[in-house]
């Protein structure tokens, strides 16, 4: 395969959506529209502050390298006034220089604006100091909006600008979240954000829960989500809730599983007229943070399927939540939602961590589903146009229960004779069987009988680019080369239009063709299409020495919302005291990433007596990028608390269930020149 240069890479990633001056956008019952293009959006949420500011550029670029093609990014309104009327807009908490960035790599800028936020940070991201204000929190009375006003002006004195119309990358605004009141509430933000300047394509809210009383039709876009699981649970099962309705094919577009623990129970309905917007997504779980009492793990399977199925159920933009994670700045208190704080105390939160299990980890580092998803994303960009006019079916029951595996979930996406199939024999810690025989129509088109394997996810076209048929999968479509990726377990048949039909289809790659110019691809290949070969990793080891043994064990106790509450600073001074020497890495060594399995309950990093990185044990590595170090750091001090004989903690299977703490090996992955 011939490379392709970063530079050119960046191009291929984008879209018609470009930050380019008084570029037309609309938006009608299907889609955005730019410049009379329909256009399917990949969204990718990331949060500035939580991210320092000298890794804003590398981070930007891989997202778009993952085929995202918009940024969503919450304005916490406490990282930035944390004292009253002292407002922060320096160092990583600098918006205005994050959307510049954004606007030189060309890549689109949601801000989700709050005031409330939630985004698991202290208070939701409302101030403590609100709290003594008197008056009632999220409401029309006149003390909170003149807050809120202040807020939303200093907002714009980072954006004014660089909004849309003047050639910026800020297309849209989210007012507050998940917000379950009377309209006018919204429409009082909105007003408010319109009387100071802003001046956007469109604005946008959380599709969930119901409001009590509707904002005006075409005022807000509702966005929606899913997750595969979720820390905010009561229950410490596994797969309680419902989240296994995330995958399957349906017409609802929301969620009854999302932040239960603040809402309650919810009912599959939407606000009337909602259903005339377009079908957006602006939280699709790209993973899961872990909270104390409940710990899920993830899998990259959870957030492919849930793409593909929000992609085949009607959806034209697949807005992650979180794309990329990241690590709470530090501040006055601990920025962290926890059970104590005055308001959105339902969980406790690692104080530091906020890694999400993301396709882009806390401190960037790449994972499975980023590649994994890529080529979804490829296959939205170049075939969104199309695709966007497309309306779903669902020939399979909307409503399968948990673990049913009696049908093939499946649907089709369609316009005249020209559609898509879209299967998804996958559903999260259930254990799908093969589907034997099964045959799929769509477009007047019969595919011949198929054996769909367990864990299969696909999407097969049916009268598209000269393609009558094919059981692989369209990625991308360049410099006149059309690219599918192979379906593992289904063989691959292609017949063309023209009558040509092509059987048990061999890979061969990027560099010869299987038929005209149609190139059939393996998912590693399809996966990293278009990229650079990744760099190789050395590894070297710390030296630990564990100088303090664990003192008596804490009391775990029941919190304000009855589930377990995190260890404090002081019950961490009973901790195991580990003692980490960090090598001395060859020149040119990069990007030295401190990697570690450890046995325990939690635990914490610090540098110079100064918490740097905490992690709540569940199964997967605590991680900590070593570059954010001062250099003259060459010791690192790891705190340990011992797992506890029946903890009112939901572990996943992953996770290490060894009574007591320890730690064995500390690896230092890097990169070099």
């Amino acid at each position: 395969m011939k490379l392709v240069r970063l530079v050119a890479v960046a191009a291929l990633m984008m879209t018609s959506i470009a930050t380019e001056a008084q570029r037309d956008v609309k938006w009608d019952r299907l889609s955005l529209i730019i410049d009379g293009h329909r256009v399917v959006p990949v969204m990718g949420e990331v949060h500035y502050s939580r991210i320092p500011a000298d890794e804003w550029r590398q981070e930007v670029k891989k997202m778009k390298e993952g085929g995202v093609t918009m940024i969503a990014t919450y304005v916490f309104w406490n990282h930035v006034e944390e004292e009253e009327g002292i407002f922060r807009w320096d160092g990583q908490r600098n918006l205005r220089r994050f959307l510049e960035i954004c606007s030189e790599e060309q890549m689109p800028v949601i801000l989700r604006m709050g005031p409330f936020c939630h985004g698991e940070v202290r208070n939701g991201g409302i101030p403590d100091w609100m709290f003594e204000k008197g008056c009632k929190l999220r409401d029309r009375n006149p003390v909170f909006l003149s807050y809120a006003e202040t807020l939303y002006r200093q907002i714009f004195s980072q954006v004014q600008g660089l909004q849309w119309k003047d050639g910026g990358p800020v297309i849209a605004a989210q007012f507050d979240n998940e917000y379950r009141g009377r309209g006018e509430y919204l429409m009082d933000l909105k007003h408010i954000a319109q009387k100071i300047g802003f001046d956007l394509p469109f604005y946008t809210r959380t599709g969930w829960p119901e409001l009590a009383t509707p904002v005006p039709f075409g005022e807000m876009i509702p966005l929606y989500g899913d997750y595969a699981d979720g820390f905010w649970d009561r229950t410490l099962g596994e797969t309680d809730g419902n989240y296994y309705k995330a995958f399957n094919f349906k017409a609802f577009r929301s969620s009854t599983a999302i932040a239960t623990e603040q809402l309650g129970k919810q009912r599959a309905k939407v606000n009337d007229g909602d259903e005339s917007y377009p079908y957006f997504t602006c939280e699709l779980g790209g993973g899961m943070m872990q909270a104390y009492h409940r710990r899920p793990y993830v899998y990259p399977e959870d957030a492919y399927s849930m793409a593909l199925v929000k992609l085949g159920s009607g959806s034209n933009l697949l807005g992650y939540y979180m794309y990329h994670g990241g690590t709470n700045p530090e501040g006055k208190t601990y920025l962290n939602e926890n059970q104590r704080t005055k308001g959105t105390n339902y969980n406790d939160m690692p104080v530091k961590n906020y890694d999400f299990q993301a396709p882009l980890g806390e401190f960037g580092q790449k994972n499975v589903h980023y590649y994994m998803l890529r080529p979804l994303h490829l296959f939205m960009q170049d075939w969104g146009e199309t695709l966007a006019e497309m309306e779903a079916s669902f020939p399979a029951p909307q409503d399968i229960k948990k673990g049913d595996d009696s049908h093939l979930r499946w649907a089709v996406r369609s316009k005249g004779n020209s559609g898509y199939i879209f299967i998804n024999n996958y559903e999260r810690l259930q254990n799908l069987s093969v589907k034997k025989n099964v045959v799929l129509k769509a477009c007047g088109v019969t595919l011949p009988k198929l054996s769909i394997p367990a864990g299969c996810m696909a999407i097969f076209p049916v009268n598209v680019d000269g393609i009558k048929y094919a059981t692989a999968q369209l990625v991308a479509k360049r410099d006149g080369k059309i690219y599918l990726m192979q379906i593992p377990g289904i063989p691959t048949t292609i017949c063309m239009q023209n009558g040509k039909v092509l059987k048990n289809v061999k890979v061969r790659g990027t560099e010869k063709p299987v038929y005209g110019n149609l190139y059939l691809l393996d998912c590693v290949e399809a996966e990293r299409l278009f990229l650079e070969p990744e760099p190789i990793v050395m590894t070297d080891l710390a030296t630990i020495r564990k100088i303090k043994e664990a003192g008596p064990l804490r009391k775990i106790s029941m919190g304000a919302q009855r589930v377990a509450e995190e260890p404090s600073d002081e019950d961490f001074d009973q901790a195991a005291v580990y003692r980490i020497t960090l090598p001395e890495l060859p020149a040119g060594a990069k990007e030295p990433l401190m990697k570690f399995d450890y046995q325990g309950d939690c635990a914490r990093l610090y540098a110079n007596g100064k918490l740097i990185a905490d992690h709540f044990q569940y199964g997967r590595p605590f991680l900590y990028g070593l570059w954010r170090l001062s250099q003259d750091t060459k010791e690192l001090e790891l705190r340990i608390l011992p797992l506890q004989k029946d903890a009112p903690v939901y572990l996943p299977k992953e996770a290490n269930k060894t009574l007591g703490e320890g730690v064995e090996r500390i690896e230092i992955q890097y990169v070099k020149d």
